[in-house]
């Protein structure tokens, strides 16, 4: 039990994802993507008049078991399998999070920032609100989330990917040096 409630080490889930995408290619001629899943389930869920949820969604139906999936093994996990100590990060990183007034380490998510209390602050509001939105936007702007693009668009090397991968990491890195602790200080 012990094995499955730790987290694993990058070289061994690193490669168990990467081994997703050719499962998909050669069991269902499948391509790896998750944001794809929201415009399917609208297109099953809302009969409306709008042609952009008007296709044979039925054909991409495997997607919302994928995405069911995910959803109930992280309920699963979560009930299951979640361990009462705090999160393990970098003693460094702990110690600068603490110093920009981050204070809760014990879940995945710091309470000091994302809970519902925090939600009617501008920081929270900020963090939950807006950058959802922000998250949605680009992930359709950019035709596809960080799974579609840096796991299956480059390992069939298509440009576009890479491209959208390299966008991603750059943005993460000035949000990381540049926003964020800007952020934690509202």
């Amino acid at each position: 039990m012990d094995l499955i409630t730790q987290p694993w080490p990058w070289y061994v889930a690193g490669p168990l994802i990467g081994l997703v995408v050719p499962a998909l290619l050669i069991i269902g001629n499948k391509t790896f993507g998750i944001s794809s899943s929201l415009r399917h389930i609208c297109a099953a869920c809302i009969p409306a008049n709008i042609s952009f949820f008007k296709y044979d969604w039925k054909k991409e139906s495997w997607n919302l078991f994928f995405v069911a999936g995910i959803v109930l093994g992280g309920l699963i996990a979560a009930q299951c399998l979640s361990a009462n100590h705090p999160v393990n990060i970098n003693p460094q990183t702990h110690s600068a999070l603490q110093q920009q007034g981050v204070k809760d380490f014990n879940g995945l998510l710091p309470k000091d920032i994302f809970s519902f209390d925090q939600l009617l602050t501008l920081r929270g509001f900020i963090f939950m609100v807006i950058g959802g939105f922000l998250v949605g936007f680009g992930t359709r702007y950019a035709g596809g989330c960080t799974s579609g693009h840096a796991i299956m668009g480059i390992s069939s090397l298509q440009w576009p990917s890479l491209l959208a991968t390299c966008c991603f990491m750059a943005g993460g890195f000035v949000m990381t040096w540049f926003i964020l602790p800007y952020l934690l200080h509202l």
